[in-house]
């Protein structure tokens, strides 16, 4: 009988995963959809009056899932745009939506900064500094790999 030990990547898969479903829990709790969910954060993070390409870059989202997302939380009442510059779009939120991303939206970003303030400072300096390293090392396959079936 041969018994199966987790490989590294393995458990690195698990624990993304694992993460990824606790925030789709939050989005199903706070009754919105994960792209919903990403944009409302994204404007907290940004401010209000953000642009909607910004929301792109910090929530890493295409361009089509926000807008169809902003779209729906604009008929929601949650938020609204104003013309910026160009052809940029400004999103606002309105009293709504101030008020649903103090209840729902805040206390994750809390969650977030007190799951890592439950580390000592410098475990999470090398888990910051170990994850960059790990992504950095991806993206890096990813361009080679990308880069070879196009090439």
């Amino acid at each position: 009988m041969q018994l199966h030990q987790e490989t590294e990547i393995q458990k690195f898969n698990r624990l993304y995963k694992e993460q990824d479903d606790l925030y789709h829990d939050i989005a199903l709790y706070a009754g919105m959809s994960d792209s919903a969910c990403s944009i409302l954060y994204a404007i907290c993070v940004l401010g209000d009056g953000c642009l909607q390409r910004d929301i792109c870059r910090e929530a890493f989202t295409s361009k089509q899932t926000i807008n169809s997302s902003v779209r729906n939380l604009e008929r929601k009442g949650i938020l609204y745009l104003e013309k910026g510059t160009g052809r940029d779009k400004k999103i606002f939120l309105t009293e709504k939506g101030r008020q649903f991303v103090e209840e729902k939206i805040r206390p994750v970003i809390e969650l977030e900064n007190d799951s890592l303030l439950g580390m000592e400072p410098d475990e999470r300096e090398m888990f910051i500094r170990l994850y960059e390293k790990y992504v950095e090392n991806f993206r890096r396959g990813v361009k080679k790999m990308v880069g070879e079936q196009n090439g």
